[in-house]
């Protein structure tokens, strides 16, 4: 499960995830990629599913790029507690991401495959999402 290896604070307030993406809107590594069009935490465990999903489609041929790394501390309190006592222990991680935000990026396969591929890892995740070519990519080639 993706997780920081260390962080600053160990609680970390809630945010406001207003507007769209400001960074990473771009594709910059792979010739593929798939788009958020939400705002939404996802989770480490779901950025890692996807992954999965991804490599094993392609059956490990091409490059994976994932974009997003979920460093923000999510807190929980036990079950049945009453209100107040603080704020609850540190769960799990989560990767704030915004409309126009790449996810994941795909390079050294074909376009259906790499279409394929990333849908089967955009229904792993809880955002819709839109497939994106980089622009200079030419269609009739077969790679």
């Amino acid at each position: 499960m993706l997780q920081p290896k260390k962080t600053k604070f160990r609680r970390q307030q809630k945010g406001r995830m207003k507007g769209n993406a400001q960074r990473g809107h771009e594709l910059a590594f792979g010739s593929f990629g798939i788009k958020t069009l939400d705002s939404k935490w996802i989770t480490g465990r779901q950025i890692e599913a996807a992954r999965i999903a991804v490599t094993r489609y392609m059956q490990r041929q091409g490059q994976v790029w994932v974009r997003i790394f979920p460093d923000k501390p999510i807190t929980k309190k036990p079950a049945e507690v009453r209100m107040g006592k603080g704020k609850g222990s540190p769960e799990g991680f989560v990767a704030p991401v915004t409309p126009g935000r790449i996810l994941f990026e795909i390079e050294g396969v074909s376009y259906d495959v790499a279409k394929e591929a990333l849908r089967l890892a955009a229904q792993k995740l809880p955002v819709t999402t839109k497939f994106v070519v980089r622009r200079d990519y030419d269609l009739t080639q077969n790679s």
